[in-house]
């Protein structure tokens, strides 16, 4: 391993994926910070805005390897974050009932510049002295395409009551109740939809001369 990996999130689905790849990391807990983006960006660049953001929150050493994610559901153009209550989450089944939605994983990785990751695809960024290059980033994104069946208000109450997904984008986890019962299709990345792109994230990895 080239780098000493370190995970900010708060998520333990993050968490339990990273760990599949049979990585050794170090958790940081995510710093609260403004997720807002700016209007217009194309679905596939909100979270990775919003991943670009976490990242430059954290500072870190010359030989460790940030990585930060986000995750979006998205339906007719509307982003449907992490639902505010109960009631919202409800709200936000009903709309994804008998529908197909897509998820999008932006994931931002972190380094120090080193000569092996020269013409590689990372934006630079200059130190915060402002001599020379401080750190530099490399952003994507990965979606999928999910379709629910026709869920009854009671199977939506029985979900949100019992499970109370308000930490998840689109209020649910497709490896709960609701994915066993409710997902008819998915393509695309799986692992994607809960949080994190591990295949793409580990291509990734692989062609940056990171691993």
């Amino acid at each position: 391993m080239n780098y000493k990996i370190v995970l900010a999130s708060n998520s333990p689905r993050r968490r339990e994926l990273l760990s599949g790849l049979g990585f050794d990391y170090e958790v940081r807990t995510l710093k609260d910070l403004d997720e807002s983006y700016p209007e217009g960006l194309p679905m596939e660049e909100i979270p990775q805005y919003i991943s670009r953001k976490k990242a430059e929150a954290y500072t870190i050493g010359p030989d460790e390897l940030l990585i930060t994610a986000d995750t979006i559901v998205y339906l007719d153009g509307e982003v449907l974050g992490k639902p505010t209550d109960e009631a919202d989450a409800i709200r936000m089944l009903r709309k994804l009932s008998g529908r197909t939605h897509q998820v999008v994983t932006g994931v931002t990785l972190k380094v120090s510049p080193k000569s092996s990751l020269e013409g590689k695809d990372f934006t630079r960024l200059p130190s915060p002295s402002g001599e020379g290059v401080g750190v530099m980033l490399h952003s994507f994104a990965s979606v999928s395409q999910v379709t629910f069946a026709d869920l009854t208000e009671e199977e939506i109450r029985h979900y949100v009551t019992h499970y109370r997904p308000l930490d998840k984008a689109g209020a649910y986890g497709i490896q709960e109740w609701i994915g066993y019962i409710g997902v008819t299709s998915l393509q695309g990345s799986y692992f994607n939809v809960m949080g994190l792109p591990v295949q793409k994230l580990y291509t990734e990895m692989k062609k940056l001369n990171l691993i």
